[in-house]
């Protein structure tokens, strides 16, 4: 696999500029960014949670651990992550644990850490597996993303 079909025309259309970087394959984020040199605070990883009948995408770097208990008071309901079963069905071309964090390309309301805000140093992310980073402009990542909401919701591994 190399980048997801879905990711791919979700680029596409948005004539984003990237480039896909292989790397040896790893099993979970702060792997990933090890294996292809890439400062983890660079790598946005998406966490996709449930609650009240429906499906968010949180990103995060790969450094930090989703703030749950924030979102929880933010939304006012209970979440909890998805299940792998659930990420089989929402990311049909995607490998469990390499979802690429682009949730406007599966139609899921995202949340955006704000430390990927303002600035164009680059973006990595998964490209649907465990052997592929897309790499952009950080500029280039705020604008595929769209008006998702911005705000601090993650800490420190």
């Amino acid at each position: 696999m190399t980048i997801s079909s879905t990711l791919n025309e979700f680029l596409d259309r948005q004539k984003a500029a990237y480039e896909l970087i292989p790397h040896a394959h790893t099993s979970n984020s702060m792997d990933t960014a090890q294996q292809a040199h890439v400062p983890g605070h660079r790598l946005a990883k998406a966490v996709v949670l449930k609650g009240d009948g429906s499906y968010w995408m949180v990103v995060v770097p790969s450094v930090e651990h989703v703030d749950l208990a924030l979102l929880r008071e933010k939304l006012g309901y209970p979440l909890e992550l998805a299940t792998e079963s659930e990420l089989t069905d929402l990311f049909p071309d995607c490998e469990i644990g390499a979802v690429p964090p682009v949730g406007p390309a599966w139609g899921l309301n995202t949340y955006l850490d704000e430390c990927f805000m303002g600035d164009n140093r680059e973006v990595y992310f998964e490209a649907g597996d465990h052997e592929d980073l897309v790499r952009m402009s950080g500029e280039q990542f705020q604008k595929l993303l769209g008006n998702v909401e911005h705000g601090h919701y993650g800490h420190t591994v």
